[in-house]
């Protein structure tokens, strides 16, 4: 029987050890045994302040409370800087599956952008973007493929795609895709993550189908519709006389599609939203657009004359700010990075938080509030970061429904 109440103690003495171990448990991991035998000879640099979270979740726990249940994402950082301080707007965490580190200031935010050496892109899993794309490549094949997918090649080309089960089970498939970018990386029957990886198989095996549909045709095809997107990509060629090879065709088509999939229809719902609720500043809009509609009379608008509509950028420069889609942007270290006496270790994933800057009041002027005269200074002279894919799209959404 003492034995008996003996263990039973021992457990009860012992839970709150455990509980401390299981809670710090990925820090002391990275700290003692992936991490600390890199620091030695590199002065008093230190991984920076932050919470690793626990095994197999790390902090996606924290980052799910703030973002989906209690619907405030802004306190997710914000909590790290009152527990933390604001120290040079770096953190370490664990996110998406691996360790991280968040940086969000103006400064820190700056020098990573800027040292595309020591930073390169890196999504959190590039098996979901396919490892052929603008998005996912660096260094020579990303000077290619940037040479092949030029801005003028993508506002000339479409997707030869009509309304039907088709184009239903396209969007059913990239809605499922991106929820995937979102999640956990566990690669489990019923999670997020598997079911995205699914739906990028799914689209991947829909436009290769195509592709080799179209190579059958050959000439037969040629003269019977204008060329699209997909076909352009088929025919152009690099300085060297080579063509896109058939996974750079798709995984590209299904990128730059996924690239207005979400951040152009979310950014005309919030455009709504905010007009809605600014009847001066719908007011003001309408009648630039209709005095730029009076000029041109039956003739379609340009993108010159678009570039002309100076208050509409700035509801959009506005909107995006307010209801950025691009919570943060993806990079990893190439090699060890020593900023102001922290290390950023390689290998580590670099999260740059855009979101929190974009809400702070120490550089927007009552930030939750909607007003577009704030950009005064010029649209293109400020140095913002944010998810500009969907602007051109908003800006003729704008001159045609306001």
């Amino acid at each position: 029987m003492e034995i008996g109440w003996l263990a039973v103690a021992t457990m009860f003495g012992a839970a709150p050890l455990l509980l401390q171990l299981i809670w710090h448990w990925n820090e002391l991991y990275y700290l003692f045994f992936s991490y600390s035998w890199k620091a030695k000879g590199d002065g008093e640099a230190k991984l920076p302040p932050g919470w690793m979270g626990v095994p197999f979740f790390g902090d996606m726990l924290s980052f799910l409370w703030f973002f989906k249940i209690v619907s405030r994402p802004n306190d997710f950082i914000r909590a790290k800087k009152e527990r933390y301080g604001e120290g040079v707007g770096l953190y370490k965490s664990h996110l998406f599956g691996e360790p991280s580190i968040i940086a969000c200031s103006p400064a820190v935010n700056k020098f990573i952008l800027q040292s595309a050496d020591l930073f390169p892109i890196r999504w959190p899993d590039p098996t979901l973007l396919g490892k052929s794309t603008l998005a996912t490549s660096h260094g020579d094949q990303h000077r290619r493929l940037r040479n092949f997918v030029t801005f003028q090649n993508i506002c000339k080309m479409f997707v030869s795609l009509e309304a039907g089960p088709l184009q239903d089970k396209l969007d059913e498939y990239f809605t499922g895709l991106v929820a995937g970018f979102r999640a956990q990386p566990f690669n489990f029957p019923g999670t997020a993550y598997r079911h995205a990886l699914q739906c990028r198989k799914k689209l991947t095996d829909e436009f290769r189908r195509e592709l080799v549909k179209r190579k059958q045709l050959g000439h037969e095809r040629s003269g019977l519709m204008d060329d699209d997107l997909m076909d352009r990509m088929m025919k152009m060629k690099d300085e060297q006389g080579m063509k896109m090879g058939d996974d750079e065709v798709v995984d590209n088509i299904t990128n730059l599609i996924l690239g207005g999939y979400e951040a152009t229809s979310l950014s005309i719902v919030w455009a709504v939203y905010h007009l809605a609720k600014s009847p001066d500043v719908l007011r003001r809009l309408r009648n630039e657009n209709k005095d730029m509609s009076e000029m041109k009379g039956e003739d379609f608008l340009t993108v010159e004359d678009v570039s002309k509509l100076k208050y509409t950028a700035k509801v959009i420069e506005e909107t995006i700010r307010l209801a950025n889609v691009s919570v943060m942007v993806f990079r990893r270290a190439a090699k060890d990075v020593n900023y102001q006496g922290y290390k950023i270790p390689k290998d580590w994933k670099v999260l740059i938080w855009l979101r929190t800057l974009h809400m702070d009041p120490l550089y927007f002027d009552n930030p939750l509030s909607f007003n577009p005269d704030r950009w005064n200074v010029g649209i293109g002279e400020s140095q913002w970061q944010g998810d500009i894919s969907s602007q051109p799209k908003t800006s003729r959404w704008s001159s045609h429904h306001v």
